[in-house]
């Protein structure tokens, strides 16, 4: 089958076509600029694409089926020219459901935090248990090399979020997956480009807890109220993780050794070990490890599995170490999500200076929602320097993030935090102030103009003397 996916180059859909070029059909895309690291993967699969969006990428496409992605507005000529020349047409979460997930056993992860996390731990944790499942993740997994495959086996493990579908089904993504099993990590305030209150978002868990069969698990955070409230009528056995004794599984005796965190779950026999750090990382673990007991996995290959587990790119990522100083690339964009790596980034690293480098750059971080829980984000980090609103113009002045506000905040607190407008001269402010033995941790949801490399280049061109660099800083850029 010939299958054109518009909207292309966006993780989910550059994802879709790696399965659907598994699967074995021809396939095509559309998009604007595609950027690393999901331009790697079409260029790897092969997958024509045109560039732009045009009504005549249609009839040179021939497709069977087209595949219109949630970016995609209505007014969008392709997929105008897709709907009115009968040519069958759907979401990217239908297209999953019914080519992937029918006759299956999805496992579906969902929440506002912890996702990619959770799905690639459980993709792995499945594959060590010795299946071949199938998978769809929003990152790439270290262990796996890549987030996607069709699997020989019945599990298919799928990120799903309750962002909505396409612009003719305003639906949640997650509602279309058929869930046997699902973790719900966490309920908080998000997407507020769709959802007005969290009233909004309660009443989509609450819609997908009602298709969870009656045969089937849900696996919930017990220390969250919202999620402890959307399934509290549940038809199907819900099972609580969390810290907190009250919950089936719970972490205790946890150590943290030199390069890793040991730890016991309640109701399983033995002790558990990872690479990973951070309390939010032991309960992604435990709720993934409850969510595959509860499915009758051995404890000692999940353990085992659990040892191996490499993590998922851009999250908490070291990916450069130069002259005694480490860059982190993170994906944190929700205060929560932020405040969350940055003390999981001092756990691990200790009294090291901590630079902590955030674009908001999602639709809700770009917008002043969360105008004063970001001030308490950065609390734990030393110097902070926070980009402007990515693309701020499209937002209009009273809705934006006011990052001089929030810069002025931490100033307050005793905090060495500055706004600064561009790329360039956030990196020139860093190469004049970097010591020795600092951790740079920069969190974005997007490419953020390529910053990592820019201040990996920068230190290759900095000599840094008696643990100093040899340029103070002397102004803050703008």
């Amino acid at each position: 089958m010939k299958v054109h996916l518009i909207g292309i180059g966006g993780t989910g859909m550059a994802s879709l076509a790696g399965l659907l070029s598994e699967s074995g059909h021809i396939v095509s895309g559309s998009d604007g600029k595609i950027y690393p690291p999901m331009s790697d993967l079409l260029a790897d699969l092969k997958v024509k694409i045109f560039e732009g969006y045009e009504a005549s990428h249609i009839a040179a496409a021939k497709p069977d089926l087209v595949i219109i992605g949630n970016v995609i507005r209505r007014e969008n000529p392709e997929a105008q020219e897709a709907i009115n020349s009968g040519v069958e047409y759907t979401s990217m979460p239908v297209a999953i459901s019914s080519l992937y997930l029918k006759d299956r056993t999805p496992l579906v992860i969902t929440g506002t935090h912890g996702k990619t996390t959770i799905s690639s731990l459980v993709a792995w944790l499945v594959k060590s248990c010795d299946f071949d499942p199938g998978y769809l993740i929003g990152g790439i997994s270290r262990n796996f090399n890549k987030n996607y495959a069709v699997g020989k086996d019945n599990y298919f493990i799928i990120e799903g979020d309750e962002y909505d579908t396409a612009f003719f089904d305003k639906g949640p993504k997650f509602l279309h997956y058929r869930p046997q099993a699902v973790i719900i990590s966490s309920i908080e305030f998000d997407h507020g480009d769709i959802y007005s209150d969290i009233d909004q978002i309660l009443k989509s868990f609450r819609r997908l807890v009602e298709i969870v069969p009656p045969d089937g698990v849900i696996i919930a955070n017990g220390d969250d109220p919202n999620v402890s409230e959307v399934v509290k009528n549940s038809a199907c056995r819900v099972i609580t993780y969390g810290k907190n004794p009250g919950n089936t599984y719970y972490p205790k005796n946890v150590r943290l050794l030199e390069s890793s965190v040991r730890f016991e779950i309640s109701n399983i026999k033995g002790y558990f070990e990872m690479k990973m750090w951070g309390e939010h990382n032991i309960l992604n673990a435990v709720g993934s490890i409850a969510m595959l007991t509860e499915c009758g996995m051995p404890s000692e290959k999940l353990a085992k599995g659990l040892s191996t587990f490499t993590g998922v790119r851009r999250r908490q990522e070291i990916v450069h170490e130069a002259k005694g100083v480490t860059i982190i690339d993170d994906f944190a964009h929700h205060p929560t999500a932020v405040k969350k790596t940055i003390e999981s980034v001092r756990q691990r690293f200790g009294a090291r200076r901590l630079w902590a480098i955030f674009e908001p750059r999602s639709n809700t971080s770009r917008r002043n929602f969360f105008q004063n829980e970001y001030s308490e984000a950065f609390s734990e980090a030393d110097r902070i320097l926070i980009a402007h609103p990515y693309r701020e113009n499209d937002i209009p002045a009273h809705e934006r993030l006011d990052v001089e506000k929030i810069a002025s905040s931490l100033h307050r607190m005793g905090k060495d935090a500055h706004s600064i407008s561009s790329t360039e001269n956030i990196v020139e402010y860093v190469m004049r102030g970097v010591d020795h033995g600092d951790i740079i941790l920069v969190m974005s949801n997007g490419a953020f103009d390529g910053i990592t490399s820019k201040l990996a280049e920068g230190l290759k061109c900095r000599r840094i003397i008696n643990n100093r660099s040899e340029i103070t800083p002397s102004r803050v850029p703008k």
